[in-house]
């Protein structure tokens, strides 16, 4: 949804905990360390910085995304609020320094002032395969409310295309994007006049946006006033493609009830037309799935995941059939409150997730009314056997605190503290299978660098916000049996 630098220091101890996935319920208990551990620090606003490594690595974006291509290249994209543009940034010695690119949608050609016609809810896919100059396609995708931004790199990130007018239909909110082949890109949105779930596609690597399908089926049509959206997947084997979202699940619910079904939207002809299923239908009505954002992801084997959150806990189902029945729900989380998950997938069977996480849980009240005493950080969770009910992840704590006191999960609807926004991301390399994690941060570091206009005063603030990196250092990867992580310089 809609937006209108610390440099962390390596984590010091590794907290690892193994949560059995047998049930919605079931307790942690303690287990060795996987060995995962990993290093934090800030990426640069500025095209041309490296970071970590310069005076300059700080910057005031949120709500980052993060995607890998074939080579083992990280590549992430970060906010600055609408008209204020997209950072991105590129990694290729496995995520321990990341260098800014030139904005993806800073080069309009009516764009002469600086200002950029995008910078809203950031999303980004790179290309299963390779174009005709041997590169993975990168695709950047952003929010003007008027519209939605698609801006296409061919070489790496160096230069950027972009096409402001992706959305047939106008007027959208909260778009995301997957790739498929060397030169296929698709995105969803909701439109503001139906609150559909658009789906866009495009034959010509983002070019232009031809094919539009509709995401909810005729059979779910109620659904429509009535749904949050998830993100888009693609497999690049079978070409399926997937949409998560949560939802009324009758006709007969009154509006204002709990979104409490879980659905993933099924396309079998390249998002032309879809059918939907439901991953996990809550009895309970007032329950809601609605909190920031459900997420899909594939695994290698064509196996599909998809993680949730009711507003305190994560939920991982996952479906072998390509998304037409599922197991679950397993819940992730051991105590505390967890919020905002995201996944990426391995080979056959190995799933990475990440979510905001605190100690502190009260299930009487949201999340945005919790005390200055919740301290938050990011949970890195994997599963090596995760299409297996009843298998275990193991739990580590990947970054020091990001944030303390209330997070708002309503979006644009928010009175709370926004500090965190609405999502972050996970990749995991295909040549080392270790992961790197893009995330907000709101603290402030003696250590600095700080962005401008953070200081002391201003800790824990939106002054301080800024986009941080966790990269695993080491550890188990989710594309191999094992996988360790060695620091280049």
């Amino acid at each position: 949804m809609i937006r209108t630098l610390a440099l962390g220091a390596a984590l010091a101890a590794v907290l690892a905990i193994v949560v059995t996935a047998a049930g919605v319920a079931n307790a942690a208990k303690p287990a060795p360390s996987s060995g995962a551990a990993f290093t934090n620090f800030s990426i640069a606003e500025t095209p041309g910085v490296t970071c970590p490594g310069s005076s300059s690595c700080s910057n005031i974006a949120s709500e980052p995304a993060i995607r890998a291509d074939g080579d083992g290249t990280f590549y992430g994209s970060t906010e600055n609020g609408l008209g204020g543009g997209t950072v991105a940034v590129r990694s290729t010695d496995g995520g321990f320094h990341y260098l800014t690119l030139q904005s993806p949608n800073g080069v309009s050609t009516t764009n002469d002032t600086g200002f950029a016609p995008g910078g809203g809810d950031t999303d980004l896919a790179v290309a299963p395969a390779r174009n005709a100059q041997g590169n993975f396609n990168v695709y950047v995708a952003s929010l003007s409310l008027a519209n939605v931004d698609v801006s296409t790199s061919t070489d790496r990130g160096q230069t950027w295309t972009l096409d402001p007018v992706s959305a047939t239909i106008a007027g959208d909110d909260r778009e995301w994007i997957a790739a498929d082949g060397a030169s296929k890109v698709c995105i969803s949105y909701h439109d503001a006049a139906t609150f559909n779930l658009d789906v866009n596609c495009s034959a010509d690597a983002g070019a232009t946006f031809t094919q539009l399908g509709d995401a909810i089926d005729a059979a779910h049509a109620y659904q429509i006033d009535d749904n949050e959206s998830g993100n888009l997947a693609i497999d690049p084997s079978s070409h399926i493609v997937y949409q998560a979202y949560s939802a009324i699940t009758s006709a007969s619910e009154a509006a204002g009830a709990g979104l409490h079904g879980e659905y993933m939207g099924v396309s079998t002809d390249g998002g032309k037309t879809f059918t939907d299923y439901p991953v996990y239908v809550n009895p309970d009505s007032s329950v809601s799935y609605g909190s920031q954002f459900a997420n899909v992801s594939v695994d290698g084997a064509g196996n599909v995941y998809d993680v949730y959150t009711d507003g305190h806990d994560v939920y991982y189902s996952f479906s072998t059939n390509h998304g037409q029945t599922w197991s679950g729900p397993f819940k992730l989380n051991s105590g505390g409150t967890a919020i905002m998950p995201w996944a990426t997938a391995g080979v056959a069977g190995k799933l990475d997730v990440v979510w905001y996480e605190t100690s502190y849980r009260d299930t009487t009240t949201t999340a945005d009314n919790y005390p200055a005493s919740a301290a938050w950080t990011v949970t890195f969770a994997q599963n090596l056997t995760a299409t297996t009910a009843g298998s275990s992840f193991t739990r580590t704590t990947a970054t020091p605190v990001v944030h303390t006191g209330g997070v708002c999960l309503g979006g644009v609807t928010c009175t709370g503290n926004r500090d965190l926004y609405d999502d972050f991301g996970v990749a995991a390399s295909p040549t080392t299978g270790l992961a790197s994690i893009i995330y907000s941060d709101d603290q402030f570091t003696s250590a600095g660098p700080n962005s401008s206009g953070c200081d002391a005063s201003q800790n824990n603030s939106g002054s301080c916000d800024h986009t941080a990196i966790a990269t695993q250092t080491g550890g188990t990867g989710i594309f191999g049996s094992t996988a360790t992580g060695k620091k280049k310089p």
